[in-house]
């Protein structure tokens, strides 16, 4: 098939009028049709927010990738604009794949991976993939300049570039497959057309994984940050239960020289779906950062509508006085709030209640007295599928999700100091959760499907088998100092 822009819009324009909006979210970006997976692109330009993300308009499974484009003034109402590049030159003629943004000038330029096979794309010798370039002066339609690095001699996984400027150079950060090693290249330029190889930045150790898919590399806080995705990591007690992971190393760095790492690898956010996440500044300075709010080789039950993928809300990056990322939601996501439900609860003793009949899109805000609770399971559902709680014996907040119609089921969690107060940000979408805790400290994102008549909110406070005939009064409950539940539009 000969792939083109304008075969992509019309493909769109028709899958649209299809869709089954009952999942589909209110208020996270998702592509109008078709599938959706990394956020590529992420950038401040021309007085817009530009988010673009790897895309296949033609069905709901991964395939030939394009690059989606939507752009926003806010952050978080955003406005869909035609496809910005397709599979349809020699150089990526099997998929335009995931890559960064800059601006050089009065110029939006994308930096991005053509992935193609010389021969049979069976055979993984033929593959080849090497980094391209498009510009723009809108914003909306880009010019196609070709391949600027070819794939380094010996290898054949070499993709998502992220580029950033420092000094008088833009440095260009590469992923790359050696063997079954992952490891970061870096490349230089004074143009973004002709680069410099100056060799490689870091090499996974034998615990770290086989790939770094889409790297980031940024200060903060006066420390490099290097982020990304990392493929074939085993799983180590509540670490590292998704088939892959987003997280970051702390290190310091100067060009031409190898990155210093300070420290272990940490995991970003702990729920079941989160991956690919990369970075951009505010015009203001803030770091912030959008993932694909998916996994790979999960269940996506919105396929059968017409539609697959989603991003995450914006987040923004700090760094603690004790050198730990945090992420809180985007201030901008306060612009979403309509009106405020305050729920004057105090003391749940093994018991449930319902506080709101039905969730679509809500915010809730509440703050846990743990260390005066004596309950052993205390906390929120929607539904018959989801369950974020404390545990008391494990030291824990868990997100329980029970959809086994989809195949989707099984917990996470996060540890917490139980003498503490525990606060939550929960902000729910149609076929989301994301659960920030304690001002930044951990963040747990899944995918969530209720069905259409089980979106109730209920709060809950348990003892397991504990009582022989009836609890005492005041024993065995957990105390809500306050709950907030907003709607968001």
């Amino acid at each position: 098939m000969t792939y083109s822009i304008t075969k992509a819009e019309q493909e769109l324009q028709s899958r649209r009028e299809g869709l089954n909006l009952r999942w589909y979210p209110r208020y996270h970006l998702a592509a109008r049709a078709g599938w959706m997976n990394d956020p590529n692109g992420l950038i401040w330009f021309d007085g817009w927010y530009h988010a673009f993300y790897q895309h296949h308009p033609y069905s709901t499974q991964w395939g030939p990738m394009h690059w989606g484009h939507a752009r926003s003034k806010d952050l978080v109402h955003w406005e869909h604009l035609p496809v910005a590049l397709a599979p349809e030159g020699p150089e990526d003629k099997d998929g335009c794949f995931s890559g960064s943004a800059v601006v050089d000038g009065d110029t939006l330029a994308l930096i991005y991976t053509g992935h193609k096979f010389h021969g049979d794309p069976d055979d993984e010798a033929n593959l080849y993939q090497v980094q391209c370039l498009a510009t723009s002066r809108d914003g909306i339609h880009f010019v196609r300049q070709g391949m600027i690095v070819d794939t380094p001699p010996g290898l054949h996984h070499f993709r998502d570039p992220k580029v950033w400027r420092e000094g008088e150079s833009w440095y260009m950060g590469c992923r790359a497959r050696d063997g079954e090693t992952g490891q970061g290249r870096v490349y230089r330029s004074a143009n973004l057309r002709e680069w410099q190889d100056m060799g490689v930045l870091a090499v996974a150790e034998k615990e770290m994984g086989y790939m770094w898919e889409c790297p980031d590399f940024f200060m903060l806080n006066g420390k490099r940050v290097l982020m990304f995705s990392p493929q074939g990591m085993a799983a180590e007690g509540f670490k590292n239960r998704n088939l892959f992971q987003s997280g970051y190393l702390l290190g310091e760095w100067q060009p031409g020289q190898p990155f210093v790492r300070e420290g272990e690898f940490v995991e970003m956010d702990r729920g079941h779906d989160f991956y690919a996440p990369q970075s951009f500044l505010t015009p203001d300075g803030r770091r912030i950062v959008i993932g694909w709010l998916d996994m790979w080789e999960s269940s996506q039950p919105e396929q059968e509508d017409g539609w697959a993928g989603m991003l995450s809300l914006p987040r923004e990056l700090t760094l603690s006085a004790d050198n730990r990322l945090q992420m809180r939601p985007a201030r901008e996501s306060e612009g979403l709030r309509g009106a405020w439900f305050p729920w004057p609860v105090s003391t749940l003793n093994n018991q449930q209640m319902t506080l709101l009949e039905r969730c679509d899109a809500m915010e809730v805000i509440l703050q846990w007295d743990c260390a005066n609770s004596s309950a052993e399971q205390y906390g929120m559902s929607l539904g018959e599928g989801l369950r974020v709680y404390v545990d008391a014996q494990m030291q824990r907040l868990v997100l329980e999700r029970n959809y086994p119609q989809y195949g989707l089921c099984g917990t996470r969690s996060v540890a917490l100091n139980l003498d503490n107060t525990l606060s939550l940000r929960l902000f729910f979408d149609s076929s989301s959760v994301e659960v920030f805790v304690n001002e930044g400290d951990a963040c747990l994102s899944s995918r969530i499907y209720p069905e259409a008549g089980r979106r109730e909110i209920n709060l809950f406070g348990w003892v397991a088998q504990r009582y022989y005939s009836k609890p005492e009064p005041g024993s065995w409950s957990d105390d809500f100092q306050f709950i907030r539940m907003v709607s968001l539009q």
